[in-house]
């Protein structure tokens, strides 16, 4: 009898999901939602598909006279629903002001959804990178997310809102840039704590896990072997040499090349977490290939994950 209890307790947890699934979705009019790095990429894509779908959408840009933010406003059509406005993650001041434009002009539902989607990416083996480089990375991919999350926390537990946070399938492995891994390892972390968290306030937490969408994005341009090899220290340049530079770049550049070209598909995942009855608590949105690899690294020994990469690498 008692066996069979895990078994029962599992079909209900189905039958409950299923039930919530059947809900009616969100009704977007009336709600406000702040999304970090729309300049390009998934922040933009997702900014219009909001503004379109009924919310209101406070778009994040580091650059809000660039070409993204004035792409954003001409796509909106001028409507008031969105509005451009300046945000730097790692600027405490910027998302202060931030938080001052949305408490000025919550619609009338009030504040919904915070997606933290800014984030920036680069190749290079752990010992090629300077220490400020590490920082510079932290402070966006991580305390960004975390410094605007802290800002927002009282607005989204007072409307019971969602916080949909951007990570990636290289939170599980690396391929030459552990630097961006471990960065979305760490918010990966920061999301699980806080998830359970926030249930007693009946705010969702959510994780966007994309695979390669870096022609999509943008987010990684390709580097030259030259451009990596001048930016190494002298202590770096006895042990390596041009030849493996090259290798390695063109190695990473071949990944990057492969990646999809339809960042919608992430977007989708976006949408579904911000307006789901029944959100998930990570949205992995990826090729087969990029699932099994992480499948791999979750269910088997390090030495096996190890194994398989080594001999991508060695490729």
């Amino acid at each position: 009898m008692w066996a069979a209890a895990p078994l029962l307790l599992l079909v209900l947890l189905l039958l409950a999901r299923l039930c919530r699934r059947g809900a009616a979705r969100l009704e977007p009019a009336g709600r406000a939602v702040l999304i970090t790095g729309c300049d390009s990429g998934f922040g933009h894509l997702l900014a219009i598909r909001l503004h379109r779908l009924g919310f209101t959408v406070f778009a994040g840009c580091l650059c809000p006279g660039g070409d993204g933010a004035r792409r954003l406003q001409r796509e909106a059509g001028g409507a008031g629903r969105l509005r451009v406005l300046q945000l730097d993650v790692t600027r405490a001041r910027d998302v202060c002001a931030a938080k001052e434009m949305v408490l000025s002009h919550l619609p009338e539902r009030g504040f919904w959804g915070l997606v933290n989607n800014a984030g920036i990416s680069t190749f290079g083996e752990t010992g090629w990178l300077p220490m400020e480089t590490y920082e510079k990375f932290a402070d966006v991919n991580l305390l960004g997310s975390i410094r605007t999350t802290l800002a927002f926390l009282p607005l989204l537990r007072k409307y019971k809102g969602r916080i949909v946070f951007m990570s990636s399938i290289i939170a599980y492995f690396t391929l030459g840039n552990g630097i961006y891994s471990m960065t979305k390892a760490a918010i990966e972390k920061f999301c699980d704590a806080l998830r359970l968290e926030m249930k007693k306030f009946g705010v969702q937490v959510c994780i966007i896990q994309p695979g390669n969408y870096a022609p999509s994005t943008k987010i990684q341009p390709p580097l030259s072997a030259e451009e990596i090899w001048s930016e190494l220290s002298e202590e770096e340049k006895a042990v390596y040499n041009k030849e493996y530079v090259q290798e390695r770049a063109n190695f990473f550049n071949s990944i990057l090349s492969e990646g999809s070209t339809n960042g919608n598909e992430v977007v989708d995942a976006m949408v579904d977490a911000l307006t789901s009855p029944a959100p998930k608590a990570r949205y992995m949105v990826a090729k087969l290939k990029e699932k099994a690899l992480v499948f791999v690294c979750a269910l088997f020994p390090t030495v096996v994950m190890d194994s398989v990469l080594s001999y991508a690498l060695s490729k």
